[in-house]
């Protein structure tokens, strides 16, 4: 937390104008901001740390800098300095990460340590707690230190890991198997396979990763995180560590270690640097052990506005205007990983008032949505989307969220639902917009049923986007352009990623979407009714229907993602990239 000095003495006025010169010296801040800002000091008797803040005239790490200075706090170049490994031991990498420190030398009882805000004191009392020792503090700038955070504890915790010893035998009586589950527990609490299992998530997290897979093969131990969409294998950790970090994940799951044998759900809560992080944890038994899959779900990435999600100017004027209905079903569709529930959140978002009901049923509630009323499904008491989906009719919703279709019942309800005056979303696993409507009549919906009460269905996928640090002009083969058929236009500049720190090499940065919104127009509805086939009610969609692979394309000649990527995620997809 910065703090700058309080206006009450001439001498108190004088350090104060020192920190404003700092600023215009560092060229941080004109003579005339800081002039104006002065001139609002007197008057609010405010600090002007706090007041250059308030106006935007400095960004907050422009402000520590300059009160480092101001405060003598010396700096240290991390890239050439040598990381003591007892430094390191004082501060596990939690507390590290949580309060952006890294100890970096010990001296005569004294632990000097790098800080991105040196006037943190909560950061410095908790390393001072915990280390027992006096603090040095030094000054480093904040991304220069986080890759010096994960580079050092990083190599701290693989030295660490590799002091277990083997595991035991596996338990052929009742006996044995109790003092196995008592073994592994105390293994579990470990102060090393804590740290190794922190650090894992909180890598994960930094990279931006939404998934981390923990699988036991043979002879290795693999850690792999699901970046963009791709999975990443990571530095794995020894194999015999495998039974001690499963076990440690299970109990922060709030999870039963002893039963190795059948898959097992739970949930994490997890306070990472970007605030907290909600974690499904699923394990399944495999050949060689326990396999888990935890599932990081970020707050701040799901909940985003509509306007934000990829949707074309022309896309996202029709999509609102379908969700201003009054009755009627709305579906989203994609597999598993394409965005839907983030897309229905937004719309939710979108059309939220205090003058609508709005119920959801889901499975899991992934994220709280303010003012929403929402049920998570609960099979193992008997609420299923079914079961649930008839009780919220007795609630008088206006609105309905079902988190999927995926039985007839359920289908069912939910199209007579909007039949009787609701206006209901939900999501269907299909490759395309129009594949919904053949998978509700194989579900066993009436197509005159499915004709009155259908709306419109956005199908969607997620892609990467190019890289803007090493984003470069790229020249696609002949082959490659001969595949684009109709939509290969002559002049188009493309572009891709050469690769670099900030995208793993990868040439791509997060996701955007790629969307096919197919209206249910009277053509549309009279396919339906036919009974029509997938490639029958494609036909059907109005004249200005675009595909994802359209639109995927529009996304390549906007410089925002490449050709390849289009065609790796629209490759299924009524062969629209051949």
């Amino acid at each position: 937390m910065v703090q700058s000095v309080e206006k009450h003495s001439p001498s108190e006025s004088s350090s104060r104008a020192k920190l404003g010169e700092i600023l215009v010296d560092q060229g941080r801040l004109t003579r005339i901001d800081l002039d104006d800002s002065l001139s609002d000091q007197q008057q609010s008797g405010d600090r002007l740390g706090q007041i250059l803040l308030r106006k935007g005239r400095i960004g907050h790490a422009d402000l520590v800098q300059a009160l480092a200075q101001q405060a003598s706090v010396p700096t240290v170049d991390l890239e050439h300095q040598h990381v003591a490994g007892t430094a390191l031991s004082c501060v596990p990498p939690e507390l590290a990460i949580k309060h952006k420190v890294l100890p970096f030398s010990m001296d005569n009882g004294s632990l000097s340590v790098a800080m991105s805000d040196p006037f943190d004191r909560a950061a410095l009392d908790a390393v001072r707690t915990l280390s027992g020792r006096r603090v040095r503090r030094f000054h480093v700038p904040e991304p220069i230190l986080l890759d010096a955070i994960q580079q050092h504890y990083g190599s701290n915790v693989a030295r660490m890991i590799a002091e277990f010893d083997e595991p035991t035998e596996a338990p052929t009586t009742v006996e044995e198997e109790q003092q196995l589950t008592h073994q592994l527990e105390e293994m579990a609490r470990e102060p090393t396979v804590v740290n190794l299992v922190d650090l894992i998530i909180h890598e994960a997290a930094a990279d931006r990763a939404s998934d981390i897979h923990i699988e036991p093969f043979d002879q290795v131990l693999k850690v792999k995180y699901r970046i963009d969409g791709v999975l990443h294998e990571m530095s794995p950790p020894p194999k015999r560590l495998h039974s001690a970090i499963i076990s440690r994940v299970k109990i922060l799951a709030h999870m039963d270690i002893a039963e190795r044998f059948i898959p097992q759900d739970g949930h994490i809560t997890f306070e990472a640097q970007r605030g907290k992080i909600d974690i499904r944890v699923a394990t399944v038994p495999t050949v060689f052990g326990e396999s888990v899959v935890m599932r990081l779900l970020d707050r701040a990435s799901a909940l985003i506005a509509l306007d934000d999600l990829g949707l074309n100017d022309e896309c996202l004027q029709q999509f609102d205007s379908l969700l201003r209905h009054s009755h009627g079903i709305v579906l989203v569709t994609g597999p598993t990983g394409s965005g839907k529930t983030t897309t229905l959140y937004a719309v939710l978002s979108r059309i939220f008032t205090t003058a609508k009901k709005i119920i959801t049923i889901e499975d899991p509630v992934e994220y709280q949505l303010e003012g929403v009323n929402q049920i998570p499904v609960n099979p193992k008491r008997g609420l299923d989307f079914a079961r649930g989906l008839r009780s919220i009719l007795r609630q008088d919703p206006d609105i309905i969220m079902v988190g999927e279709i995926r039985d007839g019942e359920t289908a069912d309800i939910a199209i007579r639902s909007a039949l009787t005056g609701h206006l209901v979303f939900s999501t269907l696993h299909t490759n395309d917009a129009a594949g919904a409507v053949t998978r509700l009549i194989d579900m066993g919906i009436e197509p005159f049923l499915l004709a009155s009460s259908l709306e419109g269905v956005l199908a969607q996928r997620l892609i990467r986007a190019i890289c803007p640090d090493c984003k470069r002009p790229a020249s696609p083969d002949a082959e490659m352009l001969l595949r684009l058929g109709h939509r290969y236009e002559q002049g188009v500049q493309y572009f891709e990623g050469a690769g670099c720190a900030k995208c793993r090499s990868t040439g791509f940065y997060e996701r955007t979407g790629i969307f096919e919104l197919l209206r249910v127009t009277e053509d549309v509805r009279q396919a339906i009714l036919q009974g029509g086939t997938t490639a029958a009610i494609s036909r059907a969609a109005p004249p200005d229907h675009q595909s994802m692979a359209d639109d995927g394309y529009q996304k390549v000649v906007s410089g925002l993602t490449t050709i390849d990527e289009v065609f790796r995620v629209t490759q299924n997809t009524l062969e629209e990239v051949v």
